[in-house]
């Protein structure tokens, strides 16, 4: 007998008319009372289960799981998708048609620290020891959070990660989701400090996102964040020495200011080579979007025209973003080299003084 085969009355019978044989394993013992329908369970049948010390037992409204002992981890996190999303058949038909080869998008996405723990966070909770797991629903949905579910509505929602299956927030959105219901100072700069030790994502994409959730309101929040700029852009300055260090380029001056004899301060470069007048900059900032915040504009006026006046100076410059150090260090290598290399090609440079910063 399959222990997954679930049991009416005590006696073995299988979900007919539909078999069973076309799903996972985990939906095998959570389904909805919808989905129970399709396979010949009728309501009244799904009550008497359901009764105490009956084999199967409800978990969501309208989602059951169908063996009496304490569900797992991952029969919570399908009961919850199942409770707040809408079946994969109704999604299709609320969007225009876009052709087979194009599933309709999840519009039930798992976050806050349920995320965290599927993207493996080693300071997250395990999932079971979580009361609720957060799911990100468009706000348009007429749903209320319950039991082991916490919704949590979207503008604008995500483009979900499939981790083990399940559809996950990015890394970004789930700490947001996460920080907003957390007081507890130490987590919150746990969990943003691994998400950039650990590579999970970008600090100004992070902080941008803290932004949209307007929680660098909070002290706390804004504490921790000050202390994750500072340790992304520590590690990216260790990976800017690795790369010269690994792949052989000349040693520059780093960390220096330049400004023009007798002139004004033009800016300050992370690595500069004089006698090529090349410069590398790191660029931590937030990708642009189109909901910019007003000093977002006036770092990238300041990015903009620092790179446009040692340009016409004559002063190469190359911007490298701490994500392509890491995903792409030998490639960042190469562009380097090559604006060193061709220096000797290019009308000299004005001069500048080099001042350390």
């Amino acid at each position: 007998m399959n222990p997954n085969t679930p049991t009416f009355g005590g006696e073995t019978s299988p979900l007919s008319p539909r078999p069973l044989s076309h799903l996972a394993d985990v939906q095998r013992r959570v389904l909805s009372s919808a989905q129970l329908r399709e396979h010949g369970v009728p309501a009244a049948r799904t009550a008497a289960q359901c009764r105490p010390g009956g084999p199967w037992q409800q978990l969501l409204p309208g989602v059951y799981v169908l063996h009496p002992g304490p569900p797992t981890s991952e029969e919570r996190l399908h009961a919850v998708l199942l409770y707040a999303g809408r079946p994969a058949a109704e999604r299709a038909r609320a969007i225009p048609a876009q052709g087979a080869a194009h599933a309709a998008p999840p519009d039930a996405v798992v976050t806050g620290l349920a995320a965290l723990a599927l993207h493996r966070f080693s300071s997250a909770p395990p999932l079971l020891s979580l009361d609720r797991i957060d799911v990100l629903v468009p706000r348009t949905r007429r749903l209320r959070s319950t039991g082991c579910v916490r919704l949590v509505r979207a503008h604008v929602m995500p483009v979900a990660e499939s981790v083990a299956g399940v559809p996950v927030a990015p890394v970004a959105r789930a700490l947001a989701d996460a920080v907003a219901e957390l007081t507890d100072a130490q987590a919150v700069r746990r969990l943003l400090t691994e998400a950039v030790r650990g590579g999970h994502c970008e600090p100004a994409v992070l902080v941008r996102e803290l932004t949209q959730a307007r929680l660098l309101t909070r002290a706390h929040v804004v504490d921790a964040v000050d202390s994750l700029l500072a340790e992304g852009r520590t590690i990216a300055e260790g990976r800017l020495y690795e790369m010269v260090r690994v792949h052989g380029l000349a040693d520059p001056l780093w960390n220096v200011d330049l400004r023009l004899p007798g002139g004004p301060h033009i800016g300050g470069v992370d690595a500069y080579w004089p006698d090529q007048a090349v410069a590398v900059e790191l660029d931590t900032r937030a990708p642009r979007t189109g909901g910019r915040q007003p000093d977002e504009d006036d770092l990238w006026c300041e990015y903009s025209q620092k790179r446009e006046t040692l340009e016409r100076l004559g002063i190469t410059v190359v911007h490298i973003t701490p994500r392509k150090l890491r995903e792409a260090m030998e490639q960042q290598a190469t562009v380097v080299r090559t604006a060193l290399m061709a220096s000797a090609d290019r009308e000299p440079a004005a001069y500048v003084v080099v001042l350390p910063r």
